[in-house]
């Protein structure tokens, strides 16, 4: 069976609530379970953090023994060098998602420090931007 870890990074964990317009009404929670049942012969694992150095442990804990790791590092796609070292540090392949098309946003979302790192991106879809990075690692 593979194993998939699923990292979100800060306020995603207020999803449903925060800016419904940008982000829709599904909290990550329930989304989650959606995605358990599309995926019944993979071992999805969740994990939320607001803080870049617990992100960063979650990646060296997951990231030589699981299969791949789906990352949403929100505002830390921005800002963060020391997620994208830790991303290179590891043997499990990572991809960057996004749920809503940052390349329509404001300029300074339209450059990643993760990007470089990652097998690949996935930007604008949703929350079926999840879904997206599940099958993709699957097919690796």
């Amino acid at each position: 069976m593979k194993r998939i870890q699923i990292i979100n990074g800060p306020n995603l964990n207020l999803l449903g609530k925060r800016e419904p317009t940008v982000y829709g009404n599904q909290t990550f929670e329930a989304y989650f379970q959606e995605l358990k049942l599309l995926f019944p012969e993979t071992q999805l694992d969740y994990f939320q953090s607001n803080t870049e150095g617990v992100i960063i442990d979650k990646l060296h804990e997951t990231g030589f023994t699981y299969d791949g790791i789906v990352l949403n590092a929100g505002a830390y796609t921005h800002t963060s060098i020391a997620i994208a070292d830790a991303i290179r540090s590891i043997t499990a392949p990572v991809i960057e998602v996004h749920i809503t098309n940052v390349f329509k946003r404001e300029e300074y979302r339209h450059h990643s420090f993760l990007s470089e790192a990652c097998k690949a991106c996935i930007v604008g879809f949703g929350m079926d931007s999840y879904r997206l990075a599940v099958n993709a690692i699957l097919n690796f």
